[in-house]
């Protein structure tokens, strides 16, 4: 049997993600021992009992020290208020990583906080989630089929980027890199906005009067759009105080075009109407068979 890729791995927030990425090294044999820091004793318990981990530390400095992998799976914002209590206990050779959405910060963080570490820190954002939450919803399968952006600086290590490349393809993602700036753009269109508006859609909605009725009525496609809105809160809160450059560049666009869509409804401009949904088709069915064609061209051990 091969030796595991890392011998200790701390993984700092059980959470669904942070549960999940230690179900996934359990399952592929990444790690001689998995330990696991909570402020909620309660999913430190449920991860021990689900055979998730191996050790609950009782403080960071537990769960760090002698640890060759160090996973931060905490809300983006408390990212930078771990890492000052965390830099003293962390080995030199130690690679650090992340699962936050937005990446500025923790960059900003680590150069604060970690500037002799900096070439042992790979940011990094696994593309997949759920609206559960909690150890309890981890899964071992969650990143299987899904992207995971890394987002290295100019001091980061080359051997610690494929280390760290080879530990997620394991794990069945497709592993991409990225400038940090380029992903907090990408990530405030394609994942932050159409949060912002489902929260935003199922607030208004409630508030009409019977929402119940509304709700009851609902075709699939409310139910698929507004099943993002039961996301975690106050995730969601720091993820846009944290990107809030890009997530208002894009929601300033949004916003403009819906005033034009309002223009065009109340004028009863139609014609108009009908190519802006003709667009958003022809855009939406181009992407689809270009991902459908790519997905056919890949096989199982595909690690594009």
């Amino acid at each position: 049997m091969s030796a595991p890729l890392f011998q200790r791995v701390a993984v700092l927030g059980l959470g669904l993600i942070g549960g999940s990425v230690a179900a996934a090294i359990r399952m592929q044999g990444l790690a001689g021992s998995v330990t696991a820091f909570d402020r909620s004793a309660d999913e430190l318990s449920k991860g021990l009992s689900l055979g998730l981990i191996d050790e609950a530390a009782e403080s960071l400095e537990q769960a760090v020290s002698g640890a060759d992998l160090v996973i931060i799976a905490v809300p983006v914002l408390a990212i930078g208020q771990m890492l000052p209590l965390i830099v003293e206990f962390i080995s030199p050779a130690a690679i650090i990583t992340d699962v936050g959405s937005v990446k500025a910060p923790v960059i900003a963080a680590a150069r604060q906080y970690l500037p002799q570490s900096l070439s042992r820190v790979v940011p990094g954002h696994p593309i997949a989630g759920s609206e559960k939450h909690g150890v309890s919803a981890a899964n071992g399968d969650l990143f299987q089929h899904h992207k995971v952006i890394l987002t290295p600086v100019a001091e980061t290590d080359g051997e610690a980027i494929e280390k760290l490349t080879v530990f997620w393809q394991t794990m069945g993602a497709e592993v991409v890199q990225m400038s940090p700036e380029h992903h907090d753009e990408v990530l405030a269109q394609t994942s932050h906005l159409p949060h912002l508006l489902a929260y935003a859609l199922i607030d208004t909605l409630s508030q009409q009067g019977d929402s119940l009725e509304i709700f009851d009525y609902a075709a699939g496609g409310l139910r698929d759009f507004s099943r993002i809105a039961a996301s975690d809160p106050m995730m969601w809160r720091d993820i846009y105080q944290a990107n809030s450059g890009p997530v208002l560049t894009i929601l300033d666009r949004y916003m403009q075009e819906l005033l034009e869509l309002r223009s065009m409804i109340a004028l009863g401009r139609v014609d108009e109407l009908a190519e802006v949904f003709g667009r958003a088709k022809g855009a939406r069915d181009h992407f689809s068979k270009v991902l459908n064609e790519r997905a056919e061209r890949a096989t199982p051990g595909d690690d594009r």
